[in-house]
This record gives structure tokens, sequence and C-alpha cells, in this order.
């Protein structure tokens, strides 16, 4: 028995009423459970109960067994001052309140039906990924949608948490927050965390200082990116170089600059390069000045891949590395890549920006251009196409491995519709 099944059992109330009664043998009937706290505090608020003669309204706290009580030590916390009913798998020992009162215990060991319990463990004890996977026929169509909805939602609540933190970190400021972002998501798995820590030492107002001039950007970002420290008879590398010396004494930059051993090419093509990404990051900066203002204004999918449609400077369209000169072009941002940043930055900055902002429209237009991305397809995704959960866009990719990663792997089958669906006993 775990401590997560008995808030579930107690909550939709799946378990047997007949002659229900305290463990001191007072009849109880629950008009309301109450609702579910996840702050600090009892584990529901709220309830209707009336035990013997008496009609309560308060909390309600739950234990596997009821020493819990005091092992938690909550007969001396004043939160717990108005807990009514103690719910228990087994009392084993009887709780008292500060004043010394007894609480109210109800006992539910013998009270759960046995296909409950059978189907939980069932769940939790599966060691396929998707603990559900041989049962997901059995659920109701609207049940899995509704399911894809929410882990779709609770992906991009999450990502607007880690942007809003970032926010705040910036002091507020919108543009430089949408920089570290992008700059991050341009690492593209590989080389985020180099990228990450490029754009944090590298403000983005310096950099819009110059950002008309490419040259200047990318000394600033090749120079801060320890690119421009080894030296090479290549004529384009001492430009920048000399570049950067001059722009990193005007902003005091060289202290925080990063090492190159920093970034990886292992196993990368050379279009992967991090040269190329830094090369195509730049000739981003520099054609969409503002860059947050227009992510915000743009109102839909093609519109999204105009803007962060970005090609590299005429140098590395023909050189993955300084003085490595390549004949066959390099391209621009692929398609694939551009795609992701829409998914992985600009869709998340717009839930974030209308979450600050009260702006329902906004987290509204975030998702329907999710609708428009086309589906990724990656280990995960083909997990859920075998078993008939087919993405037909990046709204169901987003939701999938959100489901797959934070409820399937941590066996948060409680918190699942699907897996709840499952749970749900047959006959109360």
């Amino acid at each position: 028995m775990q401590e997560s099944l008995l808030h579930y059992i107690w909550q939709f109330q799946y378990f047997d009423h007949t002659n229900l009664q305290t463990t001191a043998g007072d009849s109880i009937l629950v008009f309301h459970p109450g609702f579910r706290n996840t702050h600090a505090g009892p584990d529901f608020s709220n309830a209707r109960i009336k035990i013997g003669d008496l009609e309560w309204i308060g909390n309600v706290e739950i234990h596997i067994h009821s020493s819990g009580w005091n092992d938690h030590k909550h007969s001396t916390d004043p939160a717990y001052e108005n807990v009514v009913l103690h719910v228990v798998w087994r009392e084993d020992a009887p709780v008292r309140r500060n004043d010394n009162s007894v609480i109210p215990t109800l006992e539910l060991q013998g009270k759960v039906h046995d296909s409950l319990l059978i189907q939980y463990n069932k769940l939790l004890l599966n060691p396929e990924p998707i603990p559900c996977s041989a049962s997901l026929p059995q659920v109701r169509p609207v049940t899995t949608l509704a399911m894809i909805d929410k882990a779709l939602m609770s992906r991009l609540e999450s990502k607007a948490e880690v942007i809003l933190e970032a926010f705040r970190r910036n002091n507020n400021d919108w543009e430089e927050t949408c920089f570290q972002m992008l700059s991050r998501n341009f690492g593209f798995k590989v080389n985020a965390e180099p990228l990450t820590a490029l754009s944090r030492s590298l403000p983005y107002r310096f950099l819009m200082k110059h950002g008309d001039n490419l040259t200047q950007v990318e000394a600033l970002l090749f120079g801060q990116a320890g690119f421009l420290d080894d030296d090479t008879d290549d004529a384009y590398f001492r430009l920048l170089r000399r570049e950067y010396l001059f722009l990193s004494q005007k902003f005091s930059l060289r202290e925080n600059k990063l090492r190159k051993s920093q970034w990886k090419f292992l196993r990368l093509r050379p279009a992967n390069f991090p040269t190329i990404r830094v090369s195509q990051f730049a000739g981003l900066l520099h054609t969409q000045r503002n860059i947050f203002s227009k992510l915000m204004e743009a109102t839909g999918y093609t519109e999204l891949t105009a803007l962060l449609s970005c090609s590299q400077s005429e140098y590395w369209q023909h050189h993955y590395l300084f003085g490595r000169y390549i004949e066959a072009g390099i391209g621009p941002l692929g398609k694939m890549s551009i795609d992701n940043l829409i998914v992985n930055t600009a869709v998340p900055l717009m839930v974030a920006f209308g979450r600050s902002r009260d702006d329902q429209d906004l987290v509204d237009r975030a998702v329907r251009i999710l609708e428009e991305v086309s589906p990724e397809e990656n280990s995960i995704t083909k997990k859920w196409s075998t078993l008939g959960l087919k993405s037909r866009n990046a709204f169901d990719t987003q939701a999938l491995i959100e489901l797959h990663n934070n409820y399937c792997l941590r066996r948060k089958c409680l918190d699942c519709s699907i897996g709840s669906s499952l749970i749900r006993p047959q006959i109360q």
C-alpha cells in the first residue's frame, strides 16, 4: 500500500460505505471528501462529514498507519488542529490532538475492492516503460484525448516556469530572456549547455549595440565562446580576433569567456558543428533586431518560420572550422531545426509571456501553432505509435513525450486519466 493510492481512494470514495464507522464505533457519513491540498498542511481541506450525530466541516489527513500522525509530529503542528477525520489503511495506535482529545479514525483495510488493488499493483509493478501498454486498447478514446491535452499543458507550464525564472533573474528583461532561450536551443541538446553559458556571459544589449554589423556580432560570439583563442593563418579568423579584442575591452567581457574545450564536435556532421550553429545564431541576431517582440507578434507557423529562417555569413557557407574550406556549400538552418526552435523556444515564450500578462489569447495562439508544426519522430513517439497513438503534429508529440517522461516512467498512474480509468474498480 502507498499513501498516494490512499489519497486516490479517498478522493474518489472508492471503498465500501456500508456501515461505515470510526475505529471507536461512531457512524460516518461522507457528504464531501474535501479538496486535495498539494501544499503544506493536511491532505484534504473543507471536507464535509457527519460523525455520530455531529456534522463537521474541516480537514482530512491520510496515512498508511495511524502512527504516521505522531511520526510526522502533527500533534504539535497548529495546521493540523482542524483535522476532523484521520483516514488510514490500518490503525496501529490511537491518535490524539495536542489537547489530548482523540481524533476520529477511519480504517480502510478490508473496505477497498480487490480489483482496484490488483489493477494498481499490475500497473505499478509492470517493467514496461509504459505500464498500461497492454491495457491501453480498453481505454475510451475520450479519456486518452483528455489526458493528451492535460499532458501538453503540463509540459508547456513547466517550460514556461523555467522561462519566468530566467525572466526574474534577468531583471524582468524579456529580450535578454529570449536571447538566452534561443541560444540554448541553438545548441540542439549536444551543445545546449555551452551555448547557454555563452548567452549568460555576453549580455544581449552589448550585441545589439553592434547588431547592424554582422562581422562584429560574429566577433563577439566566437570570441566569447573561446573559438578565437588559438592562432591560425586565416584572414577572417584574424579579422574577428582583432574585433573581439577591441569589443571585449569595451564591454569588459574576457573574464567570463568560455574555453574552446567546452564545445562538443565528436560524432557531429560538419553542418551541426557548434561553429556553424554559432554563425547561424549570429545571422539571426543580425537580421532580427528585438526578436522577442517579433516572436510575440507572430500569428502562426508560417510567420514564425520566416522569422527564424537564418543564413550564416558567406565565410561560414564554405567553412565548418576556421581555415577549413569546403567546396560544397553549407546551407542555412533547415526546416527541422526551425521547427525545433518554434516548439522549444517560441511557443514556450508565448505561454510564459501570456501567463505573466494574464493573456489567455496568447497562450491559445501558442497551442494552435503547435498544431501546425509537423510531428517529431523519436524513440518515445515510436513507442506510442506501436500502441496505436500516432502523432498528427507537434501538439501530440509534446504531449506524448510529457506523458512518457513525467507520468509513465515515474509511475504516476493515479495522476493520469488513462491510468486512473484502468484502476477504477468495476464493482463498488
